[in-house]
Parts: C-alpha cells; structure tokens; sequence
C-alpha cells in the first residue's frame, strides 16, 4: 500500500473521488440532442466532453442540451469547454446548459457564464424553450 505521507494510505481506481471518471450519455429526440453528464468535468475529462460535443453535432441537430445536473465537480477547465462548445454551436444550432446546484450553477453564474450560455434548471425547461423557439419565426 502507498501512502503520501507516511500515514494515509493511497486508494486507487476509486470512482468515488472528484476527478476520476466521467460518463456521458446521448439521447436523440427529433433535432435534438441531450448529453447528460456524471461525474468531474476537469482537466483530465474535458477532451471527452469535447468529443461527445463533436459526436453530437455531426448530425447537424436543430439544439444541444448539456445536462449536467450529476456533475459533482466543474473546474475551470470545464467551463471553458462549455463556452468553446456554445461558441461552435451557435452559429448553426441553439445551445443550452442544465445546471442547478452549487457544483454547478453556482461556480458558472459566480464566472458570469450565465450571461453567454443559456442555462436551465431542468432538461424539460430547455426542450420546451428549443421547442418554442423552433416555432416562433421571429426568435433568435
């Protein structure tokens, strides 16, 4: 068993500590695409998150939901990937983040991501928003 500091033992391949995994799953529902993220989203995660982005949007969906309502750590690393995703998304389709709780929307509305990306407290309140901007000719 390895220890740091002499004292407390090194538990590896651990699940359960921020940092050490990511899933994402994908959901299509007619044009849209609802990624729903567990885990860290730091450093060592964000290329994947990057990927599943890429992965999602290869079919040209009319909107992009991030759920990340399970993420238990959002570094700054992973905001970036947020705004780097809306950035490469916006032109072509509507964007949107779901965010409710202090791993989450609390450090995005602290960094002010909240005026940039469009954030939901639930993935129903993003998908009727997209809905009803799909029918309204005149929205943004």
């Amino acid at each position: 068993m390895d220890s740091i500091d002499g004292l407390s033992p090194v538990v590896r391949g651990s699940t359960d500590v921020p940092g050490n995994g990511l899933t994402i799953a994908a959901d299509r529902t007619g044009g849209l695409v609802v990624l729903t993220v567990r885990g860290s989203i730091d450093i060592l995660t964000v290329p994947q998150l990057a990927d599943a982005v890429r992965e999602a949007m290869s079919g040209v969906p009319a909107g992009l939901i991030i759920d990340i309502t399970a993420v238990d750590f959002l570094s700054s690393a992973g905001m970036a990937a947020l705004v780097t995703a809306h950035e490469n998304i916006a032109p072509t389709s509507r964007f949107g983040v779901v965010a409710d709780g202090p791993a989450t929307a609390r450090p995005m509305r602290l960094v002010g991501l909240d005026e940039t990306i469009t954030m939901y407290s639930t993935v129903d309140e993003a998908a009727a928003q997209f809905a009803e901007e799909r029918d309204d000719p005149y929205s943004a």
